[in-house]
This record gives structure tokens, sequence and C-alpha cells, in this order.
């Protein structure tokens, strides 16, 4: 299977992938996803900063100065006073969030009943379920995603009769941090709008209607998520909606303006209650502030959208974003690869969190569920490839370097043209043969042979990587090692001379080590250097260096004069003076010459010397 094949099998996985969890989202979403969309959002949150609320909702509070003052709880009498004093001052609509279902003295709930009954007012009711959450299957029927309560704690008959009542039931993650309001709950056989909703319903003076993703107070359109829920987001610490002691309203020192047109609700928030909410800006925030940031979300309308076709952008997110990240991972991985990839996710994330500061809750643990796990599995899979390839070309470099020398292997990996047209220049060749090897390999066997032409080869390979040449080519049971490539450097006869007798004296103490036929072969070497023409033959896929040229053809025949004149070696009078009187050949051993020498093959003759070993 080829990259371009992979990358198209990646591309359709991460779709899959990214559609499966944009699908689940639609429908209700994912536990494990949710929890981590909470920590997301409240980051957001906190990065957005508290903002001022609009000046439509005051809180009453029954705080530890009202209840120091008039007991905890509120009698029903005291109550009523409260009620009565906040009346007075004329609100838009007055809001209790406090349960009343069980009776008391007859005459505090007769006179609770008779201040609920003087101006629009709101009570509180409560429903509890057999499980934490439960799901309904979608459907055409905007109430169908709406889960069923198990029982409702209503206010007694004659509150109810001189006040409407609302749900305070809130939506909240693991963290106990209130996420949504159901605007809506289901008992057996009756619908009843949430706290907020009725409180809102009441204060603008109409009744809300349902749809499928929102629900309308008149004209405004208030924007759902599923199962009628809305989304909650805090403008702040505890206190950003104004907040007045209840101990001052019953003093008759509660500012007007803080009641007159606006909704006033009335709820506790006395330490140890126990009715307080962890929220972003808060590890403690009471719940009258939550209904009372929901009412405010509703009348205002400056709540955050989550709706059906956010979730639709969220699930398009969801199969676009994994898309991208693979195909820029499959296109190039460098640092400007890995910067666009960068770039892609911060564009993302700004975007996000743009759309948060303006009131659209777009899912941030969506798509990086969807992305992430697609990015890593083929990152790690294409950088397993990359090494597998890595070690490839490794291993072709380590055989490169044990034919070719390593200055000429890290030549052509610098220059992969080097060589792509001939070049002629001068260089240094040393021939090497072995002598009567023929005849006897078809007696060692082929085993044998292979076995002694290794280490054979291998003496070879050593001298010329110590001597910097370069091992052309193996020729049977031999070898042409050319010095002057990549470039031709003024000691290439020096070296290539040195070479040579190193040739001779580590073969003639191999060939002692070889029991059984030592006697049976020798040796043959020449030197020789003058001008070749060096180039790559082959085709496009497999490609040698060679030389070849007169010089070549010389060296190669010297090996031939050497044998016929009994000694190991034999080297042109050019290789001989290029190399100089502080070569080794004086040092190692004893040379003849020049004598005038005929080469097979040409007509013309040469001068030519033979060196003998001082041992021999």
């Amino acid at each position: 299977m080829n990259h371009r094949q992979q990358t198209v099998i990646a591309l359709l996985l991460a779709g899959l992938w990214g559609a499966a969890l944009g699908h689940l989202n639609l429908n209700g979403g994912i536990g494990l996803l949710d929890r981590m969309e909470a920590s997301l959002a409240d980051i957001r949150s906190v990065i957005v900063g508290a903002r001022t609320p609009p000046p439509v909702v005051s809180i009453v509070a029954i705080d530890d100065r009202t209840a120091a003052t008039h007991g905890y709880p509120l009698g029903r009498a005291t109550l009523a006073r409260l009620v009565d004093a906040i009346t007075g001052l004329k609100p838009k609509a007055l809001a209790l969030d406090i349960l009343l279902v069980d009776p008391g003295p007859e005459e505090g709930d007769a006179a609770l009943t008779s201040a609920l009954g003087r101006g629009p007012s709101v009570i509180a009711a409560a429903a509890t379920f057999a499980q934490s959450r439960q799901r309904v299957a979608r459907a055409d029927d905007p109430l169908a995603a709406i889960p069923e309560a198990d029982q409702l704690l209503l206010p007694l008959p004659r509150f109810a009769e001189a006040a409407a009542v609302g749900i305070v039931n809130v939506v909240t993650d693991q963290t106990g941090t209130p996420r949504f309001i159901p605007l809506i709950s289901r008992a057996s056989n009756r619908l009843d709008p949430a706290f907020p909703l009725r409180v809102a319903s009441v204060a603008l003076g109409v009744d809300p209607s349902i749809e499928r993703d929102a629900v309308f107070l008149g004209a405004l359109r208030i924007p759902t998520d599923i199962g009628q829920r809305l989304p909650v987001t805090f403008y702040g610490r505890h206190g950003s909606i104004a907040t007045f002691s209840a101990a001052d309203a019953m003093d008759g020192r509660l500012p007007a303006d803080a009641v007159a047109g606006r909704i006033v609700v009335i709820g506790s928030t006395v330490t140890g209650g126990g009715d307080v909410f962890p929220t972003p800006f808060d590890p403690v925030m009471p719940g009258v502030e939550v209904m009372s940031t929901a009412i405010t979300h509703l009348v205002t309308g400056d709540g955050m959208v989550r709706d059906h076709r956010i979730r639709l952008i969220d699930a398009g997110t969801a199969v676009v974003l994994p898309l991208i990240l693979v195909s820029l991972i499959a296109w190039r991985r460098s640092a400007a690869g890995y910067l666009i990839i960068v770039l892609t996710l911060v564009v993302w994330a700004v975007f996000n969190l743009s759309a948060f500061v303006h009131g659209y809750w777009l899912s941030a643990a969506l798509p990086i569920a969807a992305a992430l796990p697609p990015a890593l599995i083929f990152g790690a899979a294409e950088l397993w490839r990359d090494r597998r390839r890595a070690s490839h070309f490794a291993e072709q470099s380590a055989l490169l370097q044990r034919i070719e020398a390593p200055g000429l292997g890290e030549w052509l990996a610098r220059d992969p043209n080097f060589l792509a047209e001939p070049v002629r220049q001068n260089a240094a060749v040393v021939f090497i043969d072995l002598s009567g090897f023929t005849g006897l390999s078809e007696k060692l066997g082929p085993a044998k042979v292979s076995e002694v032409l290794s280490g054979f080869f291998e003496l070879i390979d050593e001298e010329a990587r110590a001597h910097h040449g370069a091992i052309t080519s193996f020729m049977g049971d031999g070898a042409m090692i050319l010095f002057g490539l990549p470039q031709p450097a003024d000691d290439d006869a020096t070296r290539a001379v040195a070479c040579a007798v190193r040739l001779c004296e580590r073969t003639r103490s191999w060939l002692r080590t070889q029991a059984g036929f030592a006697d049976k072969i020798g040796f043959k070497v020449g030197a020789h250097c003058g001008p070749i023409v060096a180039s790559r033959l082959g085709s496009g896929e497999r490609q040698q260096i060679t030389a070849a040229g007169d010089t070549v053809n010389v060296g190669s025949r010297l090996m031939e004069v050497a044998a016929s004149h009994g000694v190991e070696l034999a080297l042109s009078a050019e290789i001989v003076r290029a190399a100089g009187p502080d070569s080794v050949l004086l040092k190692s051993g004893r040379i003849e010459g020049p004598m005038e020498t005929a080469l097979r093959g040409r007509s013309s003759h040469i001068d030519a010397w033979l060196w003998r070993s001082r041992t021999l």
C-alpha cells in the first residue's frame, strides 16, 4: 500500500470518527465530552471575564443579618411583611425562590396568601427524578426530549391560587456547576414552566410558546438546547446581580429605584443554608442568584446560544478539523508544516473563543476529541513510517559506504547530481587480483569460495578506507581502487602507493592463514596515475560510479607485469614520480627500474618499476 492510499484511508477514518462523534453530540451529548466541555466553558468564561448584568433583576436576600434579626427560616407572617414591603415599591414582578410545600400557622399562611395576591408574583416548586438524568428519544414534538419527573413538590394550593408557579430545578455538571435551566418540566399528565421562565412571562405579560429549539416570549425568541434547556453563563462573582438585605426591606430602607420597574427575587443566602452552587467565578453562589441570572437571560435575550444549529456547526467542525489536520500531516512534516498545523489550531481556538464572547456556545471538547486521536494516530504512523524509511536509507547508506569511500558517499548525499555528466580529471588507480584462485575455486565449492572472497574483500575495503580511496568495483577475485574522487588532491598518488604497499603486506599475511591452499594461490598489484573519465553508468534505478580511459587500462595491465617478473607490485614511472622520493616504497621494500615494458593490447611502451618486500 503506497503513501497516497494510506493517506486516503486515514482521511476516511478521521471523517467517519468525527461524523460519529458529531452524530452522538447532536442527539444528546456524550458524558465524557460533556465533562470536558464544562471545564473548557469555565476556562472561556474566565478568559472573557466578568461583565455587568442588565439592570432588570434585583435580589432581596434572606441573609445572615436577616436571620439574626428575624430568625431562620422566616415565619410566614414575616415573609408576608417582606412581600408587602417590596410590592409597595411597584416591582414589575416579585418572585419567591422558596418552597412553600408544608402548611404553617393559619394566620401566617393567610397573610402570605393575601400579600402574594397584591401584585404579579411567582412562587417556587421543585421536581424530583428517579434517576439523576433521563433521556427521551428526540422526535418532531418539541417536548419529546424533556425528561419526565418522578414527583413534583408543589406549593400549598392557597399559595398557588395567589401566585404563578415555576419549577426551580437546574442541570449541573459533575462538579455541581449549573449549566442549564430546564425551561419545561414534565410530570405524568402535566407540563410546568421553569421558575425563571414563569417569572419572565409574568414580568413581560406574555405567555410562552414553545418550538423545537426555542421558547418565545412574545416577539423575543430564546434559543434552547436539547430538552428545552436554557444555557446559563454567569456575569461574575456572587453579588454581580444587585443584592439587598431583606432586613433593610422590612425596615423600610430598601432603595425605591432598586425595586420599581424591576423583577425582584426573594431567596436565601444564609450561611450554611445549603442552596449554593460553584461557578467559574465563585466557589459558592446562592441558588437565588442562579435563578436571577437565568431570569435576566430570558428577559433581555443575552444568554448563550446553544441550539440545534450550533450543534450542527459542532458536528461539521468535528468532521472538517480532523480532515484538515490529517491532510496537513500527510502534506508536509517539516517546521513549516508543523507551523501551519499550529496556526490552524490557533485560528480555530480564536474563532471558538470569539464566538463565545459574542454569545454563541460552540463546543470546544467535541472538535478536540474528533481531531486529536486521528491526528495523533496518523502522526505516529507517519513518524513510524519516516523512521522506517530513515532506517532503510541508513542501511542503504551503510551499504554504500561499504562499497564506496566514506567521503564519496557523503559527497553523493550532499550532491545527488554528482557525476551525472562524465568528468575528465587526474586520478590514481590501484588494481589487485588473486592468482590461481579461479582454478582452485572449482575444488573449494561455493560456500568456501564465498568465505574466502569475503575475507579478501574485507581486507581490501579496510585499506581503501584507511587511505581514502574509493572501491569502484569488485571484479571476480580482484578489485579496482580509485584515488581522486570526489575531487582530485595533490597526494592522490602518494596515498595510492601507500595503499598498494599495504595491500601487498596484508594480503601476504592473510594468505598464510588460509590452511590447505595458501601455497596454491598468490596475488598481484598494479598502480598507475593519469587522466581518467569518471562517470555514473547504468539506468535511473541502478547506477554505478566508475572510471575509464588509458590510465585505468595501464593500471590493470601492470598486474600482469608484476606476475611476469615474480613480484607482488608493479608501478608506472608516472605514479612513482608523483608519489615522490619520500613515499613508502623505499622504506618498506626494494624497487627496481625504471624498465621499458610492453603492455598487452597497447602499441606503445611504458616505464615501470617493480617493488619487492624486504621480508622476502
